[in-house]
C-alpha cells in the first residue's frame, strides 16, 4: 500500500546504489553477522527486498594489521552480503593506510567507513575517538590515508562524526569539508558532542548546517531515530541524504523493514506479536551460536532478550532466568511460554539502550590549545563501541 506524502528514496555511496537510503551503525556487541544477517532476513521477509547498509561491528585498525584474532573474527560476513561494510577505529595514518590496504589486497570488504565518533573517556583521554576531528592536519591526514589505500579499486571511503566536542569546541564543518576534500564518498553526522555522550536530544539543526556546508559527497544524519515517522521528519527538516540507525533497533531488528518501506512511499509493516518476538529470539539465538558457539552466543544473547521483552508482559521469575539463559533449548523453552497473542507494546516504542548523562569530555592536556597541531595520539588505539 503507498503511503501519502512520501517519495520514494534512494542512496548513492561510491558505486553502490541503495534502495533505501537507510544505515545500520555499528555498535560493539550488537552488529556483528548474527544481527545484521537477521535485520536483512527480517527486511526481506517483510519488504521483499534488502534495501540498505549494515556496517559489521567497529575494528581497531592496528588490531586488524596485526590480526588479533578476535578482531579477525569481528570481520566475518555472511555468504550473502553485499555490499560488506567494515568500520575502522583509527588514531594514526600508518595504521589507517595499512589496515584499508589489507582490505583492499585481501578482499575483507566492499565499502570502509571510519568512525570518529566515540565520547567514551578512556578513548578521548588519549586524544581518540571524537577528540580527533578537533586536530584538523592529523584528521585530514588519517582520511587521506584510507582513501589513497583504496585508490584504483571500487571501494569507497566514508566517515562518520560528532558536533564537537562540546558547545564551544564544534568541529563538524571542518570535518566534513576535510573529508570530502580528501576523497571521502560520504559522510555522517551523530548530531550531539562528545560531552552529551548519549544524554539529551540530538541536535538536527547542525545536521542541516552539514548539509549546507558540504554539497560534494550525500551527507548523512545520526541521532534519535526510533520510529519510521522520525526518519522522514530528520530527512525533511535537514536535507539529509539518508539515515543512520543505533540504539533504535536493539531489541527491534525488524525496524530496518518499517524504515525501508516508509522511506520508499510504502504502508510499514505492523510490529510483530509476542509470538512473532519469540520466534525471532530463537532465530537471533541461533545464529549466535552459529557465529560464535552455543556457550558465548547465549552469554551475548542475555542482553538482546532483556531489549526485546521491554514492555511485554514477562513476568519478573521469567525475565531473570532468560537473564542467565545458557542454551538454545533453553532460551526457546523460555520464550515459547510467553503469551503468543500480546499485542507489541506501547512502551516498546521509544529511546533504548545507554543515555547516560552529559559530562565534560576527559582529553590529554593542551589538546584544545592548537587545532592545527599534528600530532599522532598515543595508546589511543583502544577498541570501543562507535559513538
Amino acid at each position: 500500500m503507498q503511503a501519502s506524502g512520501i517519495a520514494k528514496r534512494a542512496l548513492r555511496i561510491g558505486p553502490f546504489e541503495l534502495a533505501s537510503p537507510v544505515v545500520l551503525a555499528p555498535m560493539a556487541g550488537v552488529t556483528n553477522v548474527a544481527f545484521r544477517t537477521l535485520c536483512r532476513e527480517l527486511e526481506l521477509a517483510r519488504t521483499g527486498t534488502v534495501s540498505g547498509l549494515y556496517v559489521c561491528e567497529m575494528v581497531t585498525a592496528r588490531a586488524l594489521v596485526e590480526r588479533h584474532p578476535v578482531t579477525m573474527h569481528m570481520t566475518t560476513f555472511g555468504p550473502d552480503e553485499n555490499p560488506r561494510s567494515m568500520q575502522l577505529y583509527t588514531v594514526d595514518p600508518e595504521n589507517t593506510y595499512a589496515a584499508a590496504k589489507m582490505i583492499v589486497d585481501e578482499d575483507l570488504a566492499d565499502h570502509i567507513d571510519m568512525n570518529f565518533g566515540c565520547p567514551v573517556p578512556k578513548v578521548t583521554r588519549k586524544g581518540g575517538g571524537s577528540a580527533i576531528p578537533f586536530k584538523r592536519k592529523l584528521f585530514r591526514r588519517i582520511v587521506a590515508a584510507a582513501v589513497k589505500a583504496t585508490e584504483g579499486t571500487d571501494i569507497p571511503v566514508t566517515v562518520k562524526f560528532r558536533i564537537g566536542i562540546d558547545d564551544d569546541h564544534h568541529t563538524h564543518l571542518d570535518a566534513g569539508r576535510i573529508a570530502a576534500e580528501e576523497g571521502a564518498q560520504a559522510v555522517a553526522l551523530h548530531a550531539r558532542t562528545a560531552s552529551q555522550r548519549y544524554s539529551g536530544t540530538a541536535d538536527w539543526d547542525e545536521i542541516a548546517r552539514l548539509k549546507e556546508h558540504v554539497t560534494d559527497v550525500p551527507v548523512l544524519g545520526n541521532g534519535d531515530i526510533f520510529e519510521p515517522a522520525d526518519a522522514v521528519e530528520m530527512m525533511r527538516r535537514t536535507g539529509c541524504d539518508g539515515v543512520v540507525i543505533g540504539r533504535g533497533c536493539l531489541g527491534r531488528p525488524w525496524l530496518f523493514a518499517e524504515l525501508s518501506a516508509e522511506l520508499n512511499g510504502l504502508e510499514p509493516p505492523p510490529p510483530p506479536n509476542l509470538g512473532g518476538v519469540a520466534e525471532i529470539i530463537v532465530r537471533h539465538g541461533q545464529l549466535l551460536a552459529d557465529h560464535h558457539g552455543e556457550n558465548k552466543g547465549m552469554r551475548e544473547m542475555r542482553k538482546h532478550v532483556a531489549w526485546y521483552l521491554r514492555g511485554f508482559p514477562a513476568g519478573s521469575d521469567l525475565r531473570n532466568r532468560l537473564a542467565l539463559v545458557s542454551t538454545l533449548d533453553e532460551l526457546g523453552e523460555l520464550v515459547h511460554s510467553l503469551p503468543a497473542d500480546a499485542a507489541f507494546p506501547e512502551d516498546g516504542h521509544g529511546p533504548r539502550g545507554r543515555q547516560g548523562s552529559p559530562a565534560k569530555v576527559a582529553l590529554p592536556e593542551g589538546w584544545l590549545d592548537d587545532p592545527d597541531e599534528d600530532v599522532v595520539p598515543v595508546g589511543a588505539e583502544i577498541m570501543h563501541s562507535g559513538g
